[in-house]
C-alpha cells in the first residue's frame, strides 16, 4: 500500500530500465576503451565489456517485473 503511494505504477520500473540503458552505454564505452589498450591488457578489457554487456537484459526484466506488481 505504501509502495503504491510512493511510486506510481508508471514509474516503478523506471530506475531499472534507466540502469539497463546505462549498462548498454557502459558496455560500449568499455569495448571502445578495450580497443585502445595494448595487446597484453586487451583480453581482460574485452571480457570486462562482455560481462557488463550481460547486465541490460536482466535489469530490463527486473524493471518489467517490478512495474507489474500490484496489478
Amino acid at each position: 500500500m505504501l509502495n503504491k503511494q510512493v511510486h506510481p505504477d508508471d514509474l516503478r520500473g523506471l530506475p531499472f530500465h534507466a540502469a539497463s540503458l546505462a549498462a548498454v552505454g557502459l558496455c560500449v564505452g568499455l569495448w571502445i576503451r578495450a580497443k585502445t589498450v595494448d595487446e597484453t591488457e586487451r583480453g581482460n578489457a574485452e571480457r570486462r565489456a562482455l560481462f557488463v554487456g550481460l547486465w541490460p537484459p536482466t535489469l530490463w526484466m527486473i524493471g518489467d517485473t517490478v512495474r507489474g506488481w500490484d496489478k
